[in-house]
């Protein structure tokens, strides 16, 4: 089976690009032998489990990104599953569950002493007791695909800060502000394997033939708005000279650290700023990526020499195996 959140047709890009993978993970599972059948998740969990405990798959490859349109529920998804005690790919209720709360995912990479931005909660905004170094860039706390993030995210004084917290938070509710890193952006997925993680191919995303004057960020439309400057002028680039390999072997331990302290499994991504001292950050740690055919992951596997079948093989792992020895 392969969960997913449910969408209807007039869905924004970010949602409906959940269809694309159903479709790709679902031929590439056909591929490997496995027949697989689509399941779309609401908050009618009582209904999704009963049909669950019907069809008795042998596992579900959970594609599960958010639930009534609220990236705050998707733990919902591997929740459900555990207490069914039905196999599935991907990381745990736990990790889904922090990783998502992006306060709490900083929280505990400080506490690890991880590298991660200074950030403030809106309450103490609020208050004007916050202390952060501006410029500083305001974020959802628990969306992804960067939702609600652009140029206007930024802010260079207090009153700014402000009024970006207030817009907001109206449309994507609790907010946090962080402190902006001017500099390179990289990422690096993690695939799990029989030895342990692999780390692919790092990857740069590089702001190519932005104005000195134009935010270099990763924002909603650099992801999801194909007629836009943004999404046409951010490249994915894996070609790196010598002098970056001390950087990208710190990026790989860092990325390691990140899948032990959050008890990561089957594949993820880390996500980094790099300042102007060369010093790398952590600013999201993501338990669940986008497995579009043309999405980063995909593209460090590619990179690495892996076919999207590969990959899906690997995801699936313990419970793909449990399902051909009884013949499934």
């Amino acid at each position: 089976m392969i969960l997913h959140n449910a969408v209807s047709p007039g869905s924004a890009p970010d949602d409906l690009d959940v269809l694309t993978q159903v479709e790709a993970v679902q031929s590439a599972l056909a591929g490997l032998g496995c027949r697989a059948q689509a399941l779309p998740l609401s908050l009618d969990l009582a209904t999704a489990a009963e049909r669950l405990r019907r069809l008795s798959p042998a596992f579900v490859f959970n594609l599960v990104e958010s639930l009534g349109g609220d990236g705050r529920l998707i733990h919902l998804a591997p929740a459900l599953l555990d207490h069914l005690r039905i196999p599935y790919t991907g990381c745990a209720t736990a990790a889904i569950f922090i990783t998502t709360d992006k306060l709490l995912a900083k929280q505990r990479l400080r506490a690890a002493g991880l590298p991660t931005p200074a950030w403030a909660e809106a309450a103490d905004l609020a208050r004007g007791c916050a202390q952060l170094p501006f410029p500083c860039i305001v974020k959802p706390v628990s969306e992804d695909a960067s939702v609600g993030v652009d140029e206007h995210s930024l802010a260079a004084d207090p009153g700014r800060l402000a009024a970006a917290v207030r817009e907001l938070a109206s449309r994507c509710g609790e907010c946090f502000a962080e402190a902006y890193v001017d500099g390179r952006e990289f990422n690096l997925s993690l695939l799990a394997g029989d030895a342990g993680p692999e780390v692919l191919p790092p990857a740069e995303i590089v702001f190519d033939g932005y104005p000195p004057e134009k935010p270099r960020i990763v924002g909603y439309r650099a992801k999801w708005d194909e007629g836009s400057f943004e999404y046409k002028h951010t490249v994915r680039c894996f070609d790196f000279g010598p002098g970056d390999g001390p950087l990208l072997d710190s990026l790989r331990e860092l990325a390691l650290r990140c899948w032990a302290l959050f008890g990561l499994r089957g594949y993820a991504r880390v996500d980094y700023r790099i300042d102007a001292g060369g010093r790398p950050w952590i600013l999201e740690v993501n338990a669940n990526p986008c497995l579009s055919p043309e999405a980063g992951f995909a593209a460090a596997a590619a990179r690495a020499g892996l076919g999207f079948e590969r990959v899906v093989e690997r995801i699936v792992g313990a419970p793909l195996a449990a399902g051909r020895a009884q013949g499934e």
